[in-house]
């Protein structure tokens, strides 16, 4: 083997070596310019990353000034809850007293009022006795041990009416659950 080792040896020109590896060492400092075409395919990329950042940037401007304009009267709809709370205690006590003229004029003027309200909106969150417990869109206000084996973690009572303002809850249906 050493032989061959030596033939080898004998072959190779120590200069031709040399610039060989010289050569190679200026390739690879020498920072190649970019082409033409490189140029334009990054200018291009920028161009359409630019684009979609900028469709981005309205399609999310759009969104929130959908919400905003859905959820401007939020204020106004949670302060008119205690109007409608009242109306629906005093149609309960005119109906106990009897006054029938009374009972149609102020139901008259609930309707009318809850029907504004909801063309903006709103809307009661329909809850009966028997119903299961929802944290999303009810709140327990008290336990009490239930009246049948069927109302254990179910809706006993309902307290206060639960409303959404086009599928936000902005009032929590009060009740009482049974354990």
């Amino acid at each position: 083997m050493s032989d061959n080792k030596d033939i080898l040896d004998e072959n190779v020109n120590p200069q031709e070596d040399f610039t060989q590896n010289t050569a190679e060492e200026n390739t690879e400092n020498v920072t190649a310019m970019p082409t033409a075409e490189d140029l334009l395919a990054e200018e291009k990329d920028r161009y359409i990353r630019l684009f979609a950042e900028f469709e981005n940037y309205k399609k999310r401007t759009t969104k929130e000034k959908m919400e905003f304009f859905q959820y401007a009267n939020q204020d106004m709809m949670i302060a008119m809850l205690d109007v409608l709370d009242d109306f629906e205690r005093a149609l309960k006590e005119i109906a106990k007293n009897g006054n029938e003229a009374d009972l149609k004029g102020v139901e008259l003027i609930y309707q009318k009022l809850k029907n504004r309200l909801a063309d903006k909106g709103l809307k009661a969150i329909a809850v009966n006795a028997g119903d299961d417990f929802n944290v999303d869109f009810h709140e327990a206000i008290t336990q009490i041990p239930a009246p049948s084996q069927d109302l254990k973690g179910k809706i006993v009572d309902v307290i206060e009416t639960g409303y959404q303002l086009a599928d936000k809850v902005i009032r929590f249906t009060k009740v009482v659950t049974g354990n």
